[in-house]
């Protein structure tokens, strides 16, 4: 059963969740938050696997919201899922910590398919994001001259294998488990484990944040 916990100042947003996902027999709704400070606050009481983000909220903002439920080091998960389509906002959100980025008006499979994801440790960005956040991603970088070391520099890499590596920039690339499976001749059970097994060397916490890291090494520039 995965718990979830939404975050919405707008009621009828949250009871319209709230049905949605109590009519899946393996999801259940533990509580609502009307802002961001009161998710922060019962994400540590309850612990959800999954808070629903909105972004948007009085005082405390789910950004940064998100930012301080990642930061206690909790096995929650956050999926944003907001009205406004912007790229700021994905770009906050995924560096902040959030495992996925959704709109409002998006399908309520992809909705319940998006919760089932990242409560599993995968990751999930509105199809209309995930090309530009991967070709725009490098350029909202702080300029740091710390950054520019070469791959082979950064010691987030040290541990991986050529293989693993080899994968990493695949997923930087946007590439499904399915694709890289296809592409490299590979079983797609085997290409999960090395995904397991990178996100675990690495440190990320799931798919986006391994494709933060392809980036933030310079094993992928944008296109």
């Amino acid at each position: 059963m995965t718990t979830v916990l939404i975050a919405d100042d707008q009621p009828l947003q949250r009871f319209g969740s709230r049905m949605l996902l109590e009519s899946q027999d393996d999801m259940t709704v533990v509580g609502e938050a009307t802002n961001g400070a009161e998710a922060v606050r019962m994400t540590a009481e309850l612990h959800p696997d999954v808070v629903l983000m909105d972004i948007r909220m009085p005082g405390l903002d789910g950004i940064e919201a998100t930012r301080r439920i990642t930061a206690a080091g909790a096995r929650t998960r956050v999926l944003i899922v907001t009205t406004f389509d912007l790229d700021e906002y994905a770009y906050a959100g995924l560096r902040a910590g959030a495992s996925g980025f959704l709109v409002k008006d998006a399908q309520p499979e992809d909705l319940l398919s998006g919760i089932r994801a990242v409560a599993t440790g995968d990751a999930v960005v509105a199809p209309s994001l995930t090309r530009r956040l991967l070709d725009a991603y490098v350029h909202h970088l702080p300029a740091d001259p710390g950054t520019t070391a070469l791959p082979e520099n950064d010691p987030r890499l040290a541990s991986l294998t050529d293989r693993e590596r080899e994968i990493l920039t695949v997923i930087g690339q946007g590439w499904t488990n399915t694709e890289i499976a296809t592409r490299l001749h590979l079983a797609e059970s085997t290409v999960k484990t090395h995904v397991g097994r990178i996100l675990a060397k690495t440190g990320s916490r799931d798919r986006i944040q391994a494709v933060i890291l392809a980036y933030d090494a310079k094993l992928v520039q944008p296109s």
